[in-house]
């Protein structure tokens, strides 16, 4: 798909230092765009602390607990069914992240990216809600890892 008029926004308004970079990232959401032959009009990569991800878990989600990654889709319409101008905000605990890097023994900066991908998966459509969804989830996000030069 054409990711020429794709838009990527990253803030960071966590206290931590965020690994991934503008043109990386931008690079993983066209890996993932040509594959899953979907095209991302704007995405807004948000880094947050343990309690901003608290706060909008629970307000929006009705979840009292610290989670890596809440995605949030807003197009609507003809366009949203076939994924052909997808817009979202995807909010990541930043605290959360460096501690699944260590836990899971991930560089820190691969587990950033597997995160990324993670959202940006959520955004086009996919679950994780079963073992299954769950399975081919990160099937996926160890393809686009591979495919984006991060490999362990």
């Amino acid at each position: 798909m054409n990711n020429e008029t794709s838009v990527l926004e990253i803030f960071n308004e966590s206290e931590e230092k965020v690994p991934l970079r503008q043109k990386k990232a931008e690079s993983i959401l066209y890996t993932v765009s040509d594959q899953e032959n979907a095209r991302f009009a704007f995405v807004e990569l948000v880094y947050v602390d343990e309690d901003e991800i608290v706060r909008i878990n629970k307000e929006h989600l009705s979840r009292y607990y610290v989670t890596d990654i809440i995605s949030f889709r807003y197009d609507e319409g003809q366009e949203s069914q076939n994924n052909t101008a997808i817009e979202g905000t995807l909010f990541c605990c930043a605290p959360r992240i460096l501690e699944q890097s260590a836990e899971f023994k991930e560089p820190v900066e691969r587990e950033f990216q597997r995160i990324f991908i993670h959202g940006l998966l959520h955004l086009i459509g996919y679950e994780d809600s079963t073992e299954k969804d769950k399975a081919v989830m990160t099937e996926l996000e160890n393809k686009y890892l591979a495919l984006s030069g991060s490999n362990k």
